[in-house]
């Protein structure tokens, strides 16, 4: 009895050392449900059409986290192929335009927006492949804001880094990820509301920049600034980054619209 209860606790522990190894994904739901939403109100009405002529009535707020929700199916595509979608590798002290994509071959999130975006403008691709590019490329554009999914390539985009937060283990990317954001005890909803509410027309205006390359190098800049020098990290430290978290929430929705209106309806204002 004693060795069966034994043998269930080993094998309880060893599950969740497993899950705890596991990579983190970015944002969050919440957090990618407020890029999208905060996208949702920058569409141009071609773009808004479009939009609904393709995932009808599920919207931006709820496809932004199907790419991360699909990661479980067992299919060959989910498993081996698109979990290089979710990010960039940008050493410390370059640019995306000086490392550039993966020799291997296996693609990173910038070739991926690149290859969705071919597909979402293919007149010749169905409504699914379409619906599936859509909800992809509103999801990288959230990924690329968070700035350890530009990664320095020496610890799995801050994955390796172990840190307590608020007496919790876990490590900096789950930290970026949702830990500072839950904290907020807001719905998406909610959130999305109190930042729209601070985005001015000026930064509207500094950040319709719809070129991918710039935000990743946008991350890895302040990715740069984000590594704690103690472990332990509490009020401080989300004191210190919480303003960077919802500026780049903000940023990646209003890009998501422009990059959006441009290839969903370029000839619009």
């Amino acid at each position: 009895m004693l060795r069966s209860s034994l043998t269930a606790i080993l094998s309880f522990l060893a599950a969740m050392s497993l899950f705890a190894a596991q990579p983190a994904f970015a944002w969050g739901k919440t957090g990618h449900r407020v890029t999208g939403a905060i996208a949702n109100l920058y569409l141009t009405d071609q773009a808004r059409a479009a939009i609904i002529d393709i995932l009808g009535p599920e919207g931006l707020a709820e496809g932004a986290n199907w790419a991360d929700f699909m990661r479980a199916s067992p299919e060959d595509f989910w498993q081996n192929e698109s979990s290089p979608f979710h990010y960039v590798t940008i050493p410390k002290g370059m640019t995306y335009a000086e490392i550039g994509p993966p020799e291997t071959g296996e693609g990173d999130a910038l070739t991926a927006i690149n290859h969705f975006t071919r597909v979402l403008r293919d007149p010749q691709s169905s409504r699914d492949e379409k619906a599936m590019a859509l909800r992809f490329i509103v999801h990288i554009i959230g990924d690329l804001h968070q700035p350890l999914h530009a990664g320095n390539g020496t610890d799995r985009g801050g994955n390796q880094v172990d840190v307590v937060y608020f007496r919790r283990e876990t490590n900096l990317h789950s930290v970026w990820d949702s830990a500072m954001i839950d904290d907020e005890q807001l719905s998406y909803s909610e959130m999305t509301e109190w930042l729209a509410q601070k985005i001015t027309p000026a930064q509207v205006a500094e950040w319709m920049d719809p070129n991918p390359v710039v935000w990743a190098n946008e991350s890895a800049t302040i990715r740069n600034t984000i590594y704690p020098d103690d472990p332990n990290l509490s009020y401080r430290y989300v004191f210190d980054h919480i303003g960077t978290v919802k500026q780049r929430l903000s940023q990646a929705g209003v890009r998501t619209a422009a990059y959006l209106n441009l290839i969903l309806a370029p000839s619009a204002p």
